[in-house]
């Protein structure tokens, strides 16, 4: 088997050393061959070594200036340090070099979503969930960054979808009571909802904060 192929094996069965071992040997055998570095810097990043990371990932880009894996990983490694506009600027990087899934359009909408841009966010959410319908967190996203423009309709489907496909999620049962509340004033919906939100997730505040909303508003009312 090939030595990275072996290796992402290892990883994912948590033997990060013997991992590491093989994709050395990978870089060693073909140095010019930018997948050893990628996955090499993808080890340094998930035990927190970024410095070390970025300079593999540049490594494996001046080995192949078109690896869009290595701009992929660039991409997350900035993400996580919170710097989205470089995230952003990588994952375009990767999808104009090529890269065509569901988590590279994912990943560049969550840069845009972070940047306070849903706009333009909103087209690579919507291409990540087409790429890979059963992928319950872009659907999510996609629900939040349609509420954000404004598209409630269109949100309250794609959350609906969300609690049908993943009963446990209360993010998704407190955003529909938010949509409920806010763009159809259902108060009974939006309760119901802020109410499936308590019971899969009882310490949720904000959904807490909604039934205490608009129990306040239902008592004002009658009186």
């Amino acid at each position: 088997m090939d030595k990275n192929l072996k290796g992402i094996e290892l990883l994912q069965e948590g033997k990060v050393e013997e991992a590491v071992k093989l994709f050395t040997e990978a870089i060693e055998e073909n140095p010019k061959e930018p997948v050893g570095y990628i996955n090499f810097g993808n080890v340094l990043m998930s035990v927190g070594d970024n410095e070390k990371a970025k300079k593999f990932f540049e490594r494996a880009i001046s080995v192949d200036e078109n690896a869009g894996a290595a701009y992929y990983s660039l991409g997350n490694l900035f993400f996580n340090e919170n710097k989205f506009d470089e995230a952003k600027d990588q994952f375009e990087k990767a999808i104009s070099k090529g890269m065509e899934n569901s988590d590279v359009f994912f990943m560049l909408g969550m840069s845009l979503f972070q940047l306070d841009q849903p706009r333009f966010a909103l087209p690579y959410f919507q291409r990540s969930v087409e790429l890979n319908e059963e992928d319950i967190e872009a659907l999510f996203q996609l629900g939040l960054c349609l509420a954000k423009v404004e598209a409630y309709e269109e949100a309250i489907t794609q959350l609906s979808q969300v609690v049908e496909a993943d009963p446990e999620h209360a993010d998704a049962y407190y955003n529909l009571g938010v949509a409920y509340a806010g763009h159809k004033d259902d108060a009974d919906t939006a309760l119901m909802y802020f109410n499936k939100a308590i019971e899969v997730q009882p310490d949720h505040m904000l959904a807490g904060y909604g039934i205490k909303m608009i129990e306040k508003l239902k008592n004002e009312q009658s009186e």
